[in-house]
């Protein structure tokens, strides 16, 4: 886990979130609520493809917006381990799980901090796994 995790808040603008992830040379941050609980994630990709892409002013977007009525957000306590947190990101498909304490954010696991602890054998199931739902299926086309 990365202790270190820091978040932007719900009335943040996609223009702040966009500028410390260039200052943090990170490419998601999580979103909490006025008291530190993590409602959901935002990564540049969703900066460019939700908000840039459909007109949206990034300067006057909010996270709040962004991440309502997203996917249940999913979090592991302080407290799980390693299994547990394989089981989570791999049966959701996720890259990045804010962890918790208290139901408060207090770091973030992320699909490069596995791959730099686990066996490369586990490496490979793992994001195996997590990118099979983005594969086009035969036939299907790509774009």
């Amino acid at each position: 886990m990365r202790p270190d995790v820091e978040c932007i808040h719900i009335r943040d603008t996609m223009d702040y979130a966009a500028q410390r992830m260039r200052q943090l040379d990170i490419g998601a941050l999580p979103v909490c609520d006025g008291e530190g609980h993590p409602v959901g994630i935002v990564t540049d990709r969703d900066i460019v493809v939700k908000v840039v892409g459909v007109g949206m002013n990034p300067s006057t977007t909010t996270a709040g917006e962004l991440t309502q009525g997203a996917d249940e957000m999913h979090t592991v306590d302080v407290s799980a381990d390693i299994s547990d947190v394989l089981a989570c990101m791999t049966e959701f498909r996720i890259r990045r799980l804010p962890v918790t304490a208290q139901g408060r954010l207090a770091g973030i696991i992320t699909e490069a901090d596995l791959a730099r602890q686990l066996p490369e054998h586990q490496v490979g199931e793992f994001v195996e796994a997590i990118c099979a739902a983005n594969l086009p299926t035969p036939g299907q086309a790509t774009s």
